[in-house]
């Protein structure tokens, strides 16, 4: 079984780019395990899989924004290539392309912690809704199971326990995970 990826593997890689949320094509390697040329031969070999929408080409003026807010873009200071920006329905369509051992196991990993945030939400929108108490301290039990699955690893461990409140407009969370030796 695959390990879900956590969030912070991703979200400091996600941009927003024309009101849209995007990953660059280099960025876009990093996480499958291949050289952002290969991202781009990709691209370039199928046409046909990425119509308007799936990508977005980075302009110069947007290159230079992105060079002088990010250090992690400085290698494309003086690159005569502008980056290609991939949405999510871009980086779907890339994951079916893509054939390497690391891209397989990124792919699954991607795809299994986009079900299980909609899981957590549709769970969380449930709770709101239901009648019966009982019912819903299941749901919000097995929202903090959700969201242990997505982020547990990366807490902060004090001793053997540890918790993180979650505060949404219509219910508050705490979820405490006890680990043992």
């Amino acid at each position: 079984m695959n390990e879900i990826v956590k969030f912070n593997q991703v979200e400091d890689k996600v941009l927003n780019l024309r009101n849209q949320s995007v990953i660059l094509d280099s960025d876009v390697a990093a996480l499958y395990g291949v050289e952002t040329k290969r991202i781009n031969e990709a691209v370039k070999n199928n046409p046909e899989k990425f119509p308007e929408g799936f990508l977005l080409s980075v302009s110069v003026d947007e290159k230079a924004e992105l060079v002088e807010n990010f250090d992690r873009f400085n290698p494309l200071k003086h690159s005569t290539v502008l980056p290609t920006a991939f949405t999510e329905k871009g980086l779907y369509m890339l994951a079916t392309i893509l054939k390497s051992p690391i891209a397989t196991e990124t792919t699954l990993a991607i795809i299994n912690t986009f079900a299980k945030l909609k899981e957590f939400s549709r769970t969380i929108a449930e709770c709101s809704s239901l009648p019966d108490e009982q019912e819903r301290k299941s749901r919000l039990h097995r929202s903090g199971e959700i969201l242990s699955d997505l982020i547990g690893n990366e807490l902060e461990t004090t001793g053997t326990e540890t918790s993180f409140e979650l505060n949404l407009a219509v219910l508050a969370l705490k979820h405490t995970v006890k680990r043992g030796k």
